[in-house]
């Protein structure tokens, strides 16, 4: 009652808000004013009371179920909030507690950054001078930041000794192992001379020490059958520093790896449902970008074909789903650049990327991000095989020449074998891709994979009918590849080719030109036509 009184008197500000909201206020509506107040580093929200001074107590009946208001809007922001139902001599009031959003995160709902002015509610541009100011507060990285009252002795021998042995391995560099546990970890800025990190905490910290100074970067697996409500067939809390655990989250994952075959000739080969490198990216995407201000553990749920990867924190501003294969921006810049040292986390960006390649090598959907949302980063990785016919098709080629395909190349050859049109911003992969004799044309500024996926696929009829179209083209190619200077007439063209009508020819040729395959010079029927896209005149 006293701090009530005492808010009454208070001006309404960025961080205070009233309402006489006399019979009822949407839940809709209080989650906009929690997000408002929240971006504004918290505030109240009181009910039954004018807006303007001197205040009074009018008294409210909105909100008969306070607890289930506040857990719909606490389930939708992710961040604390609280309620006081107050009666007051003149009514009933109700004060929502919002806390501040984390440091760095611009809250949303309903698509919207929402802000006050005045006693509107509006959206708040990701350009405004605020949201930069906001977002700018990530610049100074927190895993880099000194933990209060920690010290070397909070730190694991073993997960520093883990750490170290991997580093020697992948950079072959055996005078690190003369190197003691304390210059290790200032070599790599895990301590500092004001003290350790949060990287050093996260990925070297022993168990009491994280349970002390940052709880929420505990990891949770969870084996579940299907996903049904209840509870997990298996479930591990991994409260440990990252260098004494991250073998013990594939362990896990690949106690219930079943392998998927498929016929290979006389061979019955295999292709686990959860690829090991993919789920390690998985995993050190998370652990490298979750925010650990915010309250949440990485979850790992595990189901019988897929595995669900959740990180507290949402995607930055300018990260989405769509373009995160393209835009890399660390939330933990420091716990990055350890794992980089030893090979865990490639140094080119978030590892995203390698886990597209091997889902398309393997014929699995993509990794999906779409569950994603502004608090939560939501990671799907599928483990069923879709088409062994392709990953058969891919067993044909030396490994080491897949391996030099860029991502582009792999999303460029995945769309081909799933019969789609190229993409444009993929089309600067083909020619690549034909050199290599991983696609061929068609025509129409289409490609399919060679004649022998379709052969293992049992669709040869399928391939010579996609064929037969392009194959008269390159015949129409090979006919003029030997007249570069002189060129030749339809006429010359159609004797070398006297079962094809001539209609069907100047279809051909056009073809060819659109696709730059071919130029003619001339008009009518002196019209000459030669090889490639422009005159070789001159040169």
């Amino acid at each position: 009652m006293a701090e009530l009184e005492r808010l009454l008197k208070e001006p309404e500000g960025e961080n205070l808000e009233f309402k006489k909201a006399a019979n009822k206020f949407g839940t809709d509506e209080l989650t906009k004013y929690c997000v408002a107040l929240a971006n504004e580093g918290g505030g109240r929200i009181v009910f039954g009371v004018t807006d303007r001074r001197p205040r009074k107590v009018t008294a409210t009946t909105a909100f008969a179920q306070p607890e289930e208001v506040r857990k719909t809007v606490l389930d939708r922001l992710k961040i604390p909030i609280h309620f006081d139902v107050i009666e007051h001599p003149d009514g009933r009031v109700v004060v929502f507690t919002v806390a501040s959003r984390p440091t760095g995160v611009l809250l949303q709902y309903d698509g919207q950054f929402w802000d006050r002015q005045g006693d509107a509610l509006v959206g708040m541009e990701l350009t405004s001078g605020r949201a930069r100011e906001i977002t700018a507060e990530l610049g100074a990285d927190f895993s880099a930041s000194v933990v209060d009252r920690l010290t070397i002795a909070d730190l694991d021998p073993q997960a520093i000794e883990n750490f170290q042995n991997e580093w020697i391995e992948f950079t072959g560099k055996e005078g690190l192992r003369s190197l003691t546990a304390e210059q290790v970890l200032r070599d790599v800025e895990a301590v500092t001379d004001e003290g350790v990190t949060y990287a050093g905490l996260i990925l070297f910290g022993k168990r009491a020490a994280i349970r002390k100074h940052l709880a929420q970067s505990e990891i949770v697996f969870e084996y579940r059958s299907s996903e049904a409500a209840g509870p997990a067939a298996q479930r591990e809390n991994l409260t440990d520093a990252f260098f004494n655990l991250h073998d013990r989250i594939w362990e896990l994952v690949n106690l219930r790896n079943d392998q998927q075959p498929y016929q290979d000739e006389l061979a019955i080969r295999n292709v686990p449902t959860f690829d090991e490198r993919a789920v390690r990216e998985g995993v050190l995407n998370a652990v490298c970008h979750r925010h650990y201000q915010m309250a949440g553990n990485i979850f790992l749920r595990q189901y019988p074909d897929q595995l669900v990867i959740e990180s507290p924190g949402g995607f930055l501003p300018e990260i989405t789903p769509e373009n995160i294969l393209n835009r890399q921006s660390p939330r933990n810049r420091r716990v990055a650049e350890i794992l980089q040292l030893c090979g865990l986390v490639e140094r080119s960006g978030q590892g995203v990327d390698l886990m597209y390649e091997r889902s398309i090598r393997q014929s699995k959907p993509h990794p999906d991000f779409s569950g994603s949302d502004e608090n939560t980063v939501v990671l799907r990785l599928s483990g069923r095989m879709l088409d062994p016919s392709f990953v058969r098709f891919l067993g044909t080629y030396v490994p080491a020449k897949l391996d030099e395909l860029g991502t582009d190349d792999w999303l460029a050859l995945s769309q081909i074998a799933g019969e789609q049109t190229l993409s444009s911003s993929l089309q600067q992969r083909v020619d690549n891709l034909l050199s290599r004799g991983l696609i061929e044309r068609i025509g129409g500024g289409r490609f399919i994979l060679p004649r022998i996926y379709y052969q293992f696929h049992g669709r040869e009829s399928t391939y010579n009918r996609l064929r037969e179209r392009e194959q008269l083209k390159e015949r129409v190619e090979e006919i003029l590849e030997g007249f570069r200077l002189d060129g030749r007439l339809i006429g010359d063209i159609h004797e070398e080719m006297p079962t094809l009508e001539r209609k069907t020819l100047r279809r051909l040729l056009q073809e060819l030109q659109d696709e730059e395959r071919v130029h003619s010079e001339g008009e009518n029927r002196w019209t000459r036509y030669f090889p490639g896209p422009t005159s070789q005149e001159g040169e």
